[in-house]
Protein backbone atom coordinates (compact mmCIF):
# COMPACT_ATOMS: atom_id res chain seq x y z
CA UNK A 1 0.00 0.00 0.00
CA UNK A 2 0.86 3.70 -0.82
CA UNK A 3 -0.03 6.83 -0.30
CA UNK A 4 0.79 10.03 -2.18
CA UNK A 5 -0.15 13.50 -1.38
CA UNK A 6 -2.02 16.01 -3.73
CA UNK A 7 -0.54 19.32 -3.90
CA UNK A 8 -2.27 23.17 -3.55
CA UNK A 9 -1.40 23.93 -7.02
CA UNK A 10 -4.28 26.81 -7.23
CA UNK A 11 -5.54 28.95 -5.17
CA UNK A 12 -4.08 31.57 -2.14
CA UNK A 13 -1.76 28.48 -1.03
CA UNK A 14 -0.31 28.14 -4.41
CA UNK A 15 3.09 30.16 -3.85
CA UNK A 16 6.49 28.86 -5.09
CA UNK A 17 7.60 28.81 -1.38
CA UNK A 18 4.22 26.67 -0.08
CA UNK A 19 4.42 24.41 -3.09
CA UNK A 20 8.00 23.35 -2.51
CA UNK A 21 7.69 23.31 1.04
CA UNK A 22 4.93 21.12 0.88
CA UNK A 23 6.57 18.96 -1.66
CA UNK A 24 9.99 18.29 0.67
CA UNK A 25 7.51 17.77 3.69
CA UNK A 26 5.67 15.03 2.03
CA UNK A 27 9.48 13.29 0.76
CA UNK A 28 10.72 14.21 4.63
CA UNK A 29 7.64 11.98 5.90
CA UNK A 30 7.34 8.96 3.05
CA UNK A 31 5.10 9.31 1.22
CA UNK A 32 5.46 7.87 -2.37
CA UNK A 33 4.54 10.90 -4.74
CA UNK A 34 3.05 14.53 -5.21
CA UNK A 35 0.62 15.55 -7.66
CA UNK A 36 -0.49 18.41 -9.59
CA UNK A 37 -3.72 18.80 -11.14
CA UNK A 38 -4.54 20.40 -14.92
CA UNK A 39 -6.07 23.44 -16.09
CA UNK A 40 -5.08 25.79 -18.70
CA UNK A 41 -7.30 28.82 -17.99
CA UNK A 42 -10.49 29.15 -15.66
CA UNK A 43 -13.84 30.76 -18.44
CA UNK A 44 -15.85 33.57 -16.65
CA UNK A 45 -18.61 31.50 -17.99
CA UNK A 46 -18.68 27.98 -17.42
CA UNK A 47 -21.92 25.64 -18.22
CA UNK A 48 -20.35 22.36 -18.92
CA UNK A 49 -20.92 19.75 -16.46
CA UNK A 50 -18.76 19.04 -14.01
CA UNK A 51 -18.29 15.34 -13.10
CA UNK A 52 -17.83 15.92 -9.90
CA UNK A 53 -20.67 18.90 -9.04
CA UNK A 54 -22.31 18.45 -5.33
CA UNK A 55 -25.86 17.07 -5.72
CA UNK A 56 -27.74 19.81 -6.78
CA UNK A 57 -25.47 21.85 -9.32
CA UNK A 58 -24.09 20.37 -12.01
CA UNK A 59 -22.18 23.07 -13.53
CA UNK A 60 -18.57 24.07 -12.04
CA UNK A 61 -20.18 27.70 -12.22
CA UNK A 62 -19.41 29.69 -8.49
CA UNK A 63 -18.91 26.55 -6.76
CA UNK A 64 -15.57 24.59 -8.15
CA UNK A 65 -13.92 27.70 -9.04
CA UNK A 66 -13.82 30.85 -7.00
CA UNK A 67 -15.03 34.14 -9.40
CA UNK A 68 -11.71 36.15 -7.86
CA UNK A 69 -9.12 35.54 -9.94
CA UNK A 70 -5.84 32.71 -8.29
CA UNK A 71 -3.11 31.17 -9.36
CA UNK A 72 -3.62 27.83 -11.33
CA UNK A 73 -0.21 26.38 -11.56
CA UNK A 74 0.51 24.49 -15.11
CA UNK A 75 1.28 20.84 -13.61
CA UNK A 76 4.11 19.64 -15.73
CA UNK A 77 6.20 23.16 -15.01
CA UNK A 78 5.36 22.89 -11.51
CA UNK A 79 6.56 19.25 -11.09
CA UNK A 80 9.80 20.00 -12.94
CA UNK A 81 10.14 22.91 -10.04
CA UNK A 82 9.63 20.18 -8.11
CA UNK A 83 12.28 17.25 -9.93
CA UNK A 84 14.70 20.00 -8.04
CA UNK A 85 13.64 20.50 -4.98
CA UNK A 86 13.52 16.89 -4.29
CA UNK A 87 15.25 13.78 -4.35
CA UNK A 88 13.12 10.23 -4.44
CA UNK A 89 9.82 11.26 -4.35
CA UNK A 90 7.86 10.64 -7.52
CA UNK A 91 5.83 13.35 -9.61
CA UNK A 92 2.57 12.56 -11.02
CA UNK A 93 0.07 14.68 -12.46
CA UNK A 94 -3.83 13.85 -11.34
CA UNK A 95 -4.46 14.89 -13.88
CA UNK A 96 -3.01 15.93 -17.46
CA UNK A 97 -6.03 16.90 -19.77
CA UNK A 98 -4.48 14.87 -22.47
CA UNK A 99 -6.48 16.94 -25.65
CA UNK A 100 -5.11 20.26 -24.19
CA UNK A 101 -1.72 20.11 -25.84
CA UNK A 102 -0.20 19.39 -29.52
CA UNK A 103 0.61 15.21 -28.22
CA UNK A 104 4.62 15.45 -30.04
CA UNK A 105 5.08 19.20 -27.43
CA UNK A 106 3.53 16.97 -24.06
CA UNK A 107 5.37 13.94 -24.88
CA UNK A 108 8.33 16.03 -24.82
CA UNK A 109 7.74 17.21 -22.04
CA UNK A 110 6.87 14.39 -19.91
CA UNK A 111 10.06 12.90 -21.45
CA UNK A 112 12.31 15.53 -19.96
CA UNK A 113 10.51 15.75 -16.85
CA UNK A 114 11.18 12.30 -16.39
CA UNK A 115 15.05 12.76 -17.86
CA UNK A 116 15.97 15.63 -15.39
CA UNK A 117 14.40 13.86 -12.38
CA UNK A 118 15.93 10.36 -12.72
CA UNK A 119 12.73 8.65 -13.78
CA UNK A 120 10.05 9.74 -11.32
CA UNK A 121 7.37 10.58 -13.56
CA UNK A 122 3.33 9.05 -13.11
CA UNK A 123 1.25 10.31 -16.00
CA UNK A 124 -2.46 10.79 -14.70
CA UNK A 125 -4.40 11.60 -17.69
CA UNK A 126 -7.94 12.28 -18.58
CA UNK A 127 -9.89 13.46 -21.39
CA UNK A 128 -11.39 16.52 -20.03
CA UNK A 129 -14.97 18.16 -19.38
CA UNK A 130 -15.09 21.68 -19.81
CA UNK A 131 -16.47 22.92 -23.52
CA UNK A 132 -15.46 26.31 -23.27
CA UNK A 133 -11.75 25.45 -22.33
CA UNK A 134 -11.29 23.42 -24.83
CA UNK A 135 -12.42 26.79 -27.29
CA UNK A 136 -10.49 28.79 -25.68
CA UNK A 137 -7.18 26.43 -26.68
CA UNK A 138 -8.44 26.14 -30.05
CA UNK A 139 -8.71 22.19 -29.61
CA UNK A 140 -11.82 21.34 -32.04
CA UNK A 141 -12.46 17.86 -30.60
CA UNK A 142 -14.41 18.44 -27.28
CA UNK A 143 -17.04 15.79 -28.79
CA UNK A 144 -14.70 13.04 -29.96
CA UNK A 145 -11.91 14.06 -27.32
CA UNK A 146 -12.29 10.42 -26.00
CA UNK A 147 -10.83 8.92 -29.36
CA UNK A 148 -8.52 12.06 -29.22
CA UNK A 149 -7.40 10.70 -25.83
CA UNK A 150 -6.52 7.09 -26.64
CA UNK A 151 -5.01 8.07 -30.03
CA UNK A 152 -2.98 10.58 -28.26
CA UNK A 153 -1.51 7.65 -25.37
CA UNK A 154 -0.47 5.53 -28.42
CA UNK A 155 1.39 8.09 -29.69
CA UNK A 156 2.96 9.08 -26.48
CA UNK A 157 4.13 5.45 -26.37
CA UNK A 158 5.38 5.41 -29.88
CA UNK A 159 7.69 8.71 -29.45
CA UNK A 160 9.12 7.22 -25.81
CA UNK A 161 9.87 3.72 -27.09
CA UNK A 162 10.94 3.55 -30.50
CA UNK A 163 14.08 5.03 -32.09
CA UNK A 164 12.51 6.08 -35.51
CA UNK A 165 8.78 6.57 -34.15
CA UNK A 166 6.18 6.48 -37.30
CA UNK A 167 2.53 6.97 -36.32
CA UNK A 168 -0.17 7.53 -38.28
CA UNK A 169 -3.42 8.41 -36.65
CA UNK A 170 -6.54 9.77 -37.54
CA UNK A 171 -5.86 12.96 -35.61
CA UNK A 172 -1.95 13.17 -35.78
CA UNK A 173 0.62 11.73 -38.20
CA UNK A 174 4.58 11.34 -37.47
CA UNK A 175 7.40 10.16 -39.45
CA UNK A 176 10.90 10.57 -40.88
CA UNK A 177 11.91 12.24 -36.73
CA UNK A 178 14.34 11.61 -33.64
CA UNK A 179 12.74 12.10 -30.39
CA UNK A 180 15.27 12.49 -27.44
CA UNK A 181 15.73 12.18 -24.59
CA UNK A 182 13.70 9.31 -23.93
CA UNK A 183 12.01 8.63 -20.84
CA UNK A 184 14.06 6.93 -17.98
CA UNK A 185 11.57 4.41 -16.99
CA UNK A 186 11.23 1.47 -19.36
CA UNK A 187 9.46 1.00 -21.42
CA UNK A 188 8.11 4.39 -20.16
CA UNK A 189 6.33 6.42 -17.48
CA UNK A 190 3.11 4.75 -16.00
CA UNK A 191 -0.10 6.09 -17.37
CA UNK A 192 -2.57 5.84 -15.17
CA UNK A 193 -6.20 6.33 -16.20
CA UNK A 194 -8.28 8.76 -14.52
CA UNK A 195 -12.36 8.84 -14.02
CA UNK A 196 -14.68 6.81 -12.86
CA UNK A 197 -16.88 6.25 -15.57
CA UNK A 198 -17.15 3.11 -17.82
CA UNK A 199 -15.35 4.39 -20.91
CA UNK A 200 -12.30 5.62 -18.35
CA UNK A 201 -12.42 1.94 -17.25
CA UNK A 202 -12.14 0.59 -20.78
CA UNK A 203 -9.00 2.84 -21.25
CA UNK A 204 -7.53 1.63 -18.41
CA UNK A 205 -7.86 -1.63 -19.64
CA UNK A 206 -6.35 -1.11 -22.80
CA UNK A 207 -3.92 1.23 -22.49
CA UNK A 208 -3.39 2.06 -19.11
CA UNK A 209 -0.53 1.35 -16.40
CA UNK A 210 -3.27 2.29 -13.73
CA UNK A 211 -6.46 2.95 -13.08
CA UNK A 212 -6.95 6.69 -10.83
CA UNK A 213 -10.83 7.40 -10.29
CA UNK A 214 -11.69 10.18 -7.63
CA UNK A 215 -13.79 9.16 -4.40
CA UNK A 216 -15.82 12.45 -3.44
CA UNK A 217 -18.67 11.39 -0.63
CA UNK A 218 -22.12 12.24 -2.35
CA UNK A 219 -20.98 12.26 -5.96
CA UNK A 220 -19.00 9.44 -6.93
CA UNK A 221 -20.46 5.83 -6.21
CA UNK A 222 -17.22 4.66 -5.05
CA UNK A 223 -17.78 2.79 -1.50
CA UNK A 224 -15.85 -0.30 -1.15
CA UNK A 225 -18.69 -2.08 -2.65
CA UNK A 226 -18.78 -0.22 -5.65
CA UNK A 227 -14.78 -0.37 -5.88
CA UNK A 228 -14.80 -3.53 -5.90
CA UNK A 229 -17.44 -4.40 -8.60
CA UNK A 230 -15.38 -1.79 -10.72
CA UNK A 231 -11.91 -3.54 -10.30
CA UNK A 232 -13.10 -7.11 -11.19
CA UNK A 233 -14.77 -5.27 -14.45
CA UNK A 234 -11.16 -3.57 -15.21
CA UNK A 235 -9.65 -6.83 -14.67
CA UNK A 236 -12.48 -8.44 -17.12
CA UNK A 237 -11.57 -6.08 -19.44
CA UNK A 238 -7.65 -6.66 -19.49
CA UNK A 239 -7.99 -10.13 -19.76
CA UNK A 240 -10.08 -9.29 -22.85
CA UNK A 241 -7.67 -6.71 -24.55
CA UNK A 242 -4.57 -9.47 -23.94
CA UNK A 243 -3.35 -7.32 -21.27
CA UNK A 244 -2.05 -9.23 -17.62
CA UNK A 245 -4.71 -7.26 -15.33
CA UNK A 246 -2.19 -7.50 -12.45
CA UNK A 247 -0.25 -5.72 -14.09
CA UNK A 248 -2.32 -2.02 -13.61
CA UNK A 249 -2.27 -0.62 -10.72
CA UNK A 250 -5.53 0.30 -9.04
CA UNK A 251 -5.42 3.57 -7.06
CA UNK A 252 -7.79 6.14 -6.01
CA UNK A 253 -8.25 9.72 -5.19
CA UNK A 254 -9.69 10.76 -1.97
CA UNK A 255 -10.52 13.84 0.27
CA UNK A 256 -9.27 12.55 3.75
CA UNK A 257 -10.39 14.35 6.94
CA UNK A 258 -11.19 16.05 9.43
CA UNK A 259 -8.95 13.83 11.51
CA UNK A 260 -11.12 13.99 14.73
CA UNK A 261 -14.60 13.02 14.88
CA UNK A 262 -16.21 11.02 12.63
CA UNK A 263 -18.86 12.49 9.82
CA UNK A 264 -21.68 10.81 9.21
CA UNK A 265 -21.61 8.93 5.81
CA UNK A 266 -18.10 10.12 5.17
CA UNK A 267 -15.26 7.90 5.01
CA UNK A 268 -11.46 8.54 5.37
CA UNK A 269 -12.89 11.08 8.31
CA UNK A 270 -12.52 10.76 12.16
CA UNK A 271 -9.88 9.56 14.46
CA UNK A 272 -6.67 7.05 13.26
CA UNK A 273 -8.24 3.75 13.76
CA UNK A 274 -11.38 4.99 11.74
CA UNK A 275 -9.47 5.91 8.76
CA UNK A 276 -6.99 2.44 8.55
CA UNK A 277 -10.55 0.27 8.92
CA UNK A 278 -11.48 2.55 5.29
CA UNK A 279 -8.34 2.02 4.16
CA UNK A 280 -8.42 -1.77 4.67
CA UNK A 281 -12.04 -2.05 3.35
CA UNK A 282 -10.97 -0.46 0.38
CA UNK A 283 -7.45 -2.38 0.57
CA UNK A 284 -9.95 -5.78 0.45
CA UNK A 285 -11.72 -4.06 -3.05
CA UNK A 286 -7.96 -4.20 -4.74
CA UNK A 287 -6.89 -0.62 -4.52
CA UNK A 288 -3.41 -0.57 -3.73
CA UNK A 289 -2.47 2.92 -4.12
CA UNK A 290 -3.87 6.42 -2.56
CA UNK A 291 -3.76 10.00 -3.71
CA UNK A 292 -4.49 11.66 -0.12
CA UNK A 293 -6.19 15.66 -0.25
CA UNK A 294 -5.35 16.46 3.20
CA UNK A 295 -6.89 19.86 3.63
CA UNK A 296 -6.99 23.59 2.33
CA UNK A 297 -6.35 25.53 5.37
CA UNK A 298 -3.18 26.68 5.86
CA UNK A 299 0.60 25.28 5.32
CA UNK A 300 0.82 24.58 8.94
CA UNK A 301 -2.89 22.80 9.25
CA UNK A 302 -2.10 20.67 6.21
CA UNK A 303 1.41 19.59 7.45
CA UNK A 304 -0.02 18.80 10.92
CA UNK A 305 -2.73 16.78 8.68
CA UNK A 306 0.52 14.92 6.92
CA UNK A 307 1.83 13.73 9.95
CA UNK A 308 -1.14 12.51 11.51
CA UNK A 309 -1.58 10.41 8.64
CA UNK A 310 2.11 9.27 8.27
CA UNK A 311 2.49 8.87 11.72
CA UNK A 312 -0.36 7.65 12.99
CA UNK A 313 -2.57 6.22 10.50
CA UNK A 314 0.17 4.04 8.16
CA UNK A 315 1.92 2.23 10.92
CA UNK A 316 -1.88 0.92 11.57
CA UNK A 317 -2.29 -0.23 8.10
CA UNK A 318 1.13 -1.35 7.41
CA UNK A 319 1.72 -3.05 10.56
Amino acid sequence: MLFGYSLPTRGPLATPENIAGLAVTAERLGFDSVWASDHIVIPTDITSDYPYAQPGNATAGGTAFPADDYPYCEPLTTLTYLAGKTERIKLGTNVLIVPYRNPVYAAKTIATLDYLSGGRVILGVGTGWMEEEFNVLGQPHFAERGALTNEYLRLFVELWTNDNPSFAGEYYQVDGIKFSPKPVQKPHPPIWVGGHSNPAIRRAAALGDGWLPMGIPGVTPLGPDEMRVKVDWLRELAVKEGRDPAAIKVCMAVRAGPMSERVPDRLFSGPAEAIAEDIHRYQSAGVEYFVLNLGSGDVSEITENMERFMLGIVPLVTS
